[in-house]
């Protein structure tokens, strides 16, 4: 960390150095995003999560430009080419653009136009030219023919060629360039010759054109996408008569043949160098910028998603329908562990109907089933549908799950770890039980990509990907905080400061001692030292632990200050949990110390409110319409309910329960403007939507939320 680096971030974001440098301090020393954000807070002057995640970003990125820039200085020097002037320039730097040109015309190359020409001897020709005081230009060419140059005009060409190179490297002109291209470049599709038929899902972009900065990612990445599968053919450039331009009036002085012959060159250089070289620069400018905006996209969808209504801990039955192949059907306790497992066949073609609602009856009977899931696959409306005409002996809410990766999941080695002797319709069943009650636990077991929310997420960078949806699930599930005796290997892998192994080790801890008592004990865990217990212990609950505070967001770091507040109080560290009255008169003030300002204490404060109370907002059923099973029963006119599946920058997909998600144009949101679909939008939530058009051929749904009762 540099002096540089701190003013760089604090400048790009906003803040104050001093919040940047500390804040690196403590990545530095091991300590993670959500930990920083939440219990150090005077440390960061209060920086919430995204900005302590912005510093680290930022910092990563300055980091690679050192690294770059350590390598681009030893092989300059080990040219013997370093000058004091060039690394000072080279140190001062501290954009990745600005490094790469500056190294241009040290770096080494394989054969060129412009190297052959200086193999022939023709660089003192090209310096005589690039002059452009000379007349006769014939003449002067003519006193560097030699064994390897057989007349003028071959001398010439090398020269222009040595000239085009030096334009190409030229900083100011490789600037000028840059600039036109951001301001006025356009992107260019046609179709591959010969793939028109093969192709036709992107005849939209068969002959398409836009200027490049008002290009919005999804279709960005369709083009890219399209390009990859050989079907379409992109290009990125600006009017290339006004780039030309540009360089001549940089370039070439007055009208004598020597200032002809640097036209030529510059001309040259611009169409077989210096823009094409640009123009692979904004195509993986743009595709960089693209991918940001849609893994930006997936993360606040998946945000959204892990962060769903919870049912809780009930007693759930569920099902994951089919029609040949019956409906798998398990009952899972309040745990989430599996009782009882059986196929039935409600539908055709068996229709074994009454059999199988004897079954459910007997089941929700004997297991006290106090829920039932119901996967929104295939036959899911009409499983729905059988399940709503059973009369049970108690009341049973019933709700439609997303079974999106439940496959995936089922399939997987955590799967088989976890029910070794079931096979995969079990596994896919259990899960989606599991959904209902806590979604966050569960879909931490599944890659988000298989989770279906993203957008072109198979078309982004797959490692910055990844790790932007890894930060999502950490911060989600240290925002909601794990039960330390319940939680699964999979769920404590993202609690902050554990990983894989040290989850694995407090499981099999939990095996051999049983549950915890305290957060205490969690150092007797194999390898969990100070600094983990340091960065997890405020994230883990013990509901019903001795100490009330060890079921809360209350760091033990702190649990000192709230024992103190019940001292002065007059009253246990329970009480203050349970009375409002003697929360309300607690003085802050008095508790400030070197190590615990205001915003600790008004978090603990608030912490005791409301300990081991779950943020996320309580589940609520939903009911589709009772008239519309297929595509074919959706009429343009018809006003549905449906639920948000997914969340995109040109709108969202909204499941009517046709088996076939409709789109809400972002221009159909709302009666105004709307430049987000989450300002308007969030995932999971229950709309009431209206049939504009019906494609029943092609599958699509047009859909608008304007003017809905």
């Amino acid at each position: 960390m540099t002096e540089k680096h701190i003013e760089i971030i604090a400048k790009n974001l906003a803040v104050a150095q001093w919040q940047v440098k500390n804040t690196i301090k403590l990545l530095e020393e091991g300590a993670t995003v959500p930990f920083i954000s939440r219990y150090r807070k005077e440390a960061t002057g209060t920086l919430d999560e995204v900005q302590v995640l912005a510093v680290k970003e930022q910092y990563g990125k300055l980091l690679e430009v050192d690294k770059r820039r350590d390598a681009i200085l030893k092989s300059i020097d080990e040219q013997e080419k370093l000058t004091d002037e060039l690394r000072n320039k080279l140190e001062n730097t501290y954009i990745l653009s600005e490094l790469e040109d500056i190294y241009l015309p040290y770096k080494p190359k394989r054969k060129t136009r412009a190297s052959i020409a200086k193999e022939k001897g023709l660089e003192p020709l090209a310096e005589t030219l690039f002059r452009q005081q000379e007349r006769d230009v014939d003449s002067l060419a003519a006193r560097f023919l030699n064994d390897k140059v057989a007349d003028s005009d071959e001398a010439l060409q090398g020269a222009r060629d040595i000239i085009a190179e030096w334009v190409s490297e030229d900083l100011r002109a490789r600037n000028n360039i840059r600039n036109l291209f951001g301001h006025e470049a356009f992107i260019y599709s046609k179709v591959a010759k010969g793939k028109e038929e093969e192709g036709i899902k992107y005849k939209d972009y068969f002959d398409f054109s836009e200027p490049l900065r008002r290009c919005p990612s999804h279709r960005l990445l369709a083009m890219r996408r399209g390009e990859d599968e050989g079907f379409l053919k992109i290009s990125i450039e600006p009017s290339e008569d006004e780039a030309i331009e540009i360089l001549e009036k940089q370039f070439v002085r007055g009208r004598l043949e020597s200032s002809q012959q640097v036209r030529e060159a510059v001309i040259d250089s611009y169409k077989r160098l210096l823009g094409s070289s640009i123009e692979t620069e904004f195509k993986n400018l743009s595709k960089e910028q693209a991918d940001e905006e849609a893994i930006k996209v997936f993360t606040e969808n998946l945000r959204q998603l892990l962060l769903a209504s919870p049912l809780g801990q009930k007693t759930v039955l569920a099902l994951d329908p089919g029609f040949r192949t019956g409906c798998k059907v398990v009952c899972l306790d309040a745990q989430g562990n599996l009782l009882h497992n059986e196929t039935i066949y409600p539908h055709p073609p068996q229709s074994e109907t009454s059999l199988a609602m004897k079954k459910i009856s007997t089941m929700v009977s004997t297991y006290k089933i106090e829920a039932i899931a119901i996967g929104n696959g295939t036959a899911s409306r009409e499983t729905e549908q059988f399940i709503q005409r059973i009369q049970f002996d108690r009341k049973v809410q019933v709700y439609v799950v997303s079974e999106n990766g439940a496959s995936i999941y089922s399939a997987s080695p955590v799967a088989r770890e976890e029910f070794p002797e079931y096979d995969v319709t079990v596994r896919g069943a259990v899960s989606i039980g599991r959904r209902l009650m806590d979604p966050l636990a569960e879909l931490v077991k599944i890659d988000p990509k298989s989770i279906g929310v993203g957008q072109y997420q198979h078309d982004v960078d797959q490692s910055k990907l990844k790790k932007s949806l890894d930060a999502v699930v950490e911060s989600c599930v240290n925002q909601v905080g794990v039960n330390l005796n319940t939680a699964s290997k999979h769920l404590l892998t993202y609690v902050s400061g554990l990983g894989p192994q040290l989850a694995q080790n407090i499981v099999n801890y939990r095996k051999e001692n049983g549950a915890f008592s305290s957060r205490k004990e969690l150092k007797k865990v194999p390898r969990l030292g100070d600094k983990a217990f340091e960065q997890c212990a405020g994230f883990l609950r013990i509901p019903n632990a001795k100490n009330p505070l060890d079921n809360s967001a209350v760091h033990p770091e702190s649990y000192h200050v709230v024992e103190q507040m019940a001292k002065d109080s007059g009253a246990t560290v329970a009480d203050l949990l349970k009375t409002d009255e003697l929360r309300k008169k607690i003085e802050l003030k008095r508790y400030v110390s070197d190590n615990v300002g205001l915003p600790t204490l008004q978090d603990i404060v608030q912490e005791l409110s409301k300990p081991g109370l779950d943020p996320r907002s309580a589940i609520q059923v939903f009911e589709f319409s009772k008239d519309v099973y297929k595509i074919s029963d959706v009429i343009a006119g018809m006003e549905l309910p449906g639920i948000v599946t997914n969340i995109t920058k040109f709108g969202c997909f909204v499941d009517i329960g046709v088996k076939q998600d409709g789109l809400v144009h972002i221009s159909q949101l709302a009666d105004r403007f709307v430049s987000d679909p989450n300002e308007v939008v969030k995932l999971h939530q229950h709309v009431r939507v209206k049939v504009l058009e019906v494609d029943v051929p092609r599958k699509r749904i047009q859909l608008s939320m304007k003017d809905v009762k």
